[in-house]
Order: structure tokens, then sequence, then C-alpha cells
């Protein structure tokens, strides 16, 4: 090479941080202000029929169509979730629930069998059990701890979709998905995943993993004041198939909350980082309490599936079990969470909030599982001080036992 010619430039392959802060942005020399602004509309103009003829028949681009086809505010939104899972093209929907729903329509029809995991999302339980059975799609619940050679037999010639939700979002079972999504790929079936609790500490692709699903309501948006999901795939027919569903459907979501959950992206990495010490920290001072039987944390040592978590997972995130000692009646748990100052009680989680959610009696199980021995609680640790955390639960626990 001349001694004139500079070398290429190596493309750069910059960490979580700098990704988050960059993606989905018209760049750092460009006249303007940083955030991209909200577009709404549903209506597009166009100066000639050749110019709405050529635009409308690329329905799977990023191109302005119809409001209901996507906005430039939701496009940088799809580039930096599909970034954030290591995919190829993400469609953002109006929920988390929508996000696993619209690729099960996708991906199912009639006649077709679905795998399950028995520690599925509640709402993903009801979808399969009432809309995709009267559809003629008939679910199988499978042990989320089953191994490739107890899974295997559980297929049939029908079977076309495998879920995953690793972990389980009330129970925390960590699924060995690699093996898994081996068995279903040689048996010709898509692996589907919710990859909520696994963000982006879980990279689902080189895992055998066909279709990823968010919920960006969670720490995408990180202030509980938006609902979306995210659903990402890896290649061109799964997206055409994914995408197509999503239009089909009329599935699309507010360009306002679009631009919220990419101003909640660019600060979700320090979140994470700071939720997720805080959270080890909380559920390793809850093992040292004599009223907890177990603490369902995959990322603790000895902890129920941390040899897998270890071994696929590069963090954790702020959401984790407590099981209490078998004692302790439900009333008693129930007490215990009213008595908390600074964790509310209440559904979701990923935001700057601590929670607390007592969750016997709400966790359905049809395949045998989901057996701990005691009466259990879901905790969300966000971002208040791990000593006022942990003294809050303190003065909780004298509720127990309590007559």
């Amino acid at each position: 090479m001349p001694d004139d010619v500079p070398p290429p430039r190596r493309p750069l392959h910059p960490r979580l941080h700098t990704s988050l802060s960059h993606a989905g942005r018209a760049g750092t020399h460009v006249h303007g202000f940083v955030n991209p602004p909200v577009h709404r509309g549903s209506t597009v103009l166009y100066p000639s029929m050749a110019d709405r003829r050529g635009a409308g028949a690329h329905r799977f681009e990023q191109k302005l169509i119809y409001g209901v086809m996507g906005t430039p505010t939701h496009w940088p939104l799809e580039n930096v979730i599909a970034e954030i899972e290591g995919g190829t093209h993400c469609q953002i929907v109006s929920s988390g629930l929508a996000a696993v729903t619209t690729p099960l329509l996708a991906y199912l029809k009639a006649g077709d069998h679905l795998l399950m995991p028995d520690s599925v999302y509640g709402p993903t339980r009801s979808f399969c059990d009432g809309m995709l059975k009267r559809y003629g799609v008939e679910t199988t619940y499978y042990d989320p701890c089953t191994d490739a050679a107890g899974l295997f037999p559980l297929f049939r010639p029908n079977t076309t979709v495998l879920f995953t939700e690793s972990p389980g979002s009330h129970t925390f079972e960590v699924q060995d998905v690699p093996a898994l999504a081996e068995v279903a790929h040689a048996r010709g079936a898509k692996v589907l995943m919710d990859n909520t609790w696994g963000i982006h500490f879980f990279q689902p692709f080189s895992k055998g993993v066909d279709c990823s699903i968010q919920a960006l309501t969670k720490y995408a948006g990180g202030h509980s004041d938006l609902l979306l999901g995210g659903i990402t795939v890896n290649t061109e027919a799964d997206w055409e198939l994914v995408r197509g569903t999503a239009l089909a459907l009329g599935q699309f979501a507010s360009p306002d909350d679009c631009w919220l959950a990419l101003r909640g992206v660019r600060t979700m990495a320090v979140r994470l980082e700071r939720q997720m010490a805080s959270g080890i920290a909380v559920a390793s001072w809850l093992r040292t309490r004599q009223e907890v039987a177990e603490v369902l944390h995959p990322a603790l040592p000895g902890a129920r599936g941390h040899e897998l978590w270890q071994r696929d997972f590069s963090g954790a995130c702020s959401l984790f079990g407590v099981v209490f000692q078998p004692q302790y009646s439900q009333a008693e748990v129930w007490a215990f969470a009213e008595a908390l100052q600074l964790f509310g009680i209440g559904a979701s989680w990923g935001g700057f909030e601590s929670l607390a959610l007592p969750t016997n009696g709400f966790v359905t199980r049809t395949a045998g599982t989901g057996h701990f021995g005691g009466q259990l609680l879901r905790l969300h640790i966000g971002l208040e001080a791990v000593e006022d955390l942990t003294a809050d639960l303190e003065q909780a626990m004298a509720v127990l036992g309590a007559k």
C-alpha cells in the first residue's frame, strides 16, 4: 500500500454504554438537537403517484407510507433494540404482551402444536389456553428445567414452536436454551424466547433462538410510565413473517411512548449496572435471614440455575424471588408486603422504584412444577440505597409470626 494512502478504518465494536448513547441518533457531527423529534401522524403525503407507488412497494422497509407502518420516531428505537439483542430487525408493538402474542400468531396456525414452559408469564399462558386453543392450536406445558433428552419426547409431527422464558419471571428457573433449541431445530420447530429478564445479558441469536421478545415497558422505559414491546429477529425470512403479522394485526405503538423508550435506553446501561449490584446485595442479605428458606436469584452462587446463568449470561437484572420458611402463612407474607415502606405492591418491574409482590395463589402450574415448600415473594430492586432497602425489609420481618 502506498505511503500516502491512509489505512482503512476498522469498524468500531462499542460496548453497551457507548452503543446506547449513540445508536439511533443522526450522529455527533450533525447540526441539530441531540435527540430525534416525536413524529405523530397518520396520513403521509407524496408529491406524485410515482413516488407513492414506489414507497408502497416496500412495506417491510423503514419508509413513510402510513402512520401504522412506522415513523422516524419508531425506527431509531427499533434499530437500538435490534442492536442490543444482536439481531437484524426489530418490530415495535404496543405492549410486552403484544410482543408475545404477535410472533405466536405469526409462527402458528390451526392444527399446530406448541411447547410452552410451565413457568411462563401468566398472560402468555392465558393467551395459549384461550385464543390459541379457540383457533385450533394445542399447547403442552413442559418442565422449564428439563434437558434435551426430556424435551425430545414431547415433540410431535405438528410441533412448530418451542417457547422459552429464561429465567421464569416469577420463579426464576434458568433454561438450557442452546440445548433445547438444538432439539427444536432438529425437529423443524422455531424457537421463541421471552428475553425481558436477560435484556442484553443474554444474547439470544448466538444461543439458537429465532425470535426474541422484550417487554420494553421494563428497563428500556425505566420510569414505569409507558407500555411497549419489541420483537427482534435475525433473518429476512423471520422478519417478513413477524413484520407482516404485526401489520396485518394493526399493531402500533404510540410515537410518544417510543420517544420515551428511546430516551430511557440512553441511561439503561447505567441503571442496569446499579440495579444488578443492588439486587445481588439485597438477595445476599436475605440469604442470611432465618425467616427465609431460599432466595431465587440465578446470579447467586449455589442458587438454582446458577451454573447455566454463569455459562450463558453476562449479567443479571434486578428481579428475583424469595421463599419464606414453611411455617409462615400466606396471610403473614401478605402482611410482610404491606408493612414495607419503600417497596410498592405492584406488578411489572424494571423501573426506578422497588416493588414487592407475593405470588402464591397467583401463579398457575399444570405440569407439576414450581414446588418450593414455602410462600413466595417476588422483589424488584430499584435505585434506592441498598442500606435503606435492607432496613425496610428488616423492619417488615417483625410482622412474621405476630399474633
